[in-house]
């Protein structure tokens, strides 16, 4: 399997993932006060949204690296 295909899957499936959840979560730690050895800290719950556009656009374009792999190997 030559590269230009694996991005092109890496991408199809990117796509698909984005489409399919639309965005992701993670917990970030902050510290909001430290007074000598005591440190008041919070976790924060952070949401990245992914646009449409960007996974429509992953897909696209992986499709077409997919295409053009198969066609270079002919």
């Amino acid at each position: 399997m030559n590269s230009v295909k694996l991005i092109g899957l890496v991408l199809v499936v990117a796509g698909a993932l984005a489409l399919g959840y639309g965005g992701f979560s993670y917990t970030k730690d902050t510290t909001a006060v430290k007074l000598g050895p005591l440190e008041l800290s919070y976790k924060e719950k952070q949401t990245v949204y992914i646009p449409i556009w960007a996974g429509v656009g992953a897909l696209l374009v992986g499709g077409i690296c997919v295409i053009v792999g198969f066609k270079r190997r002919s």
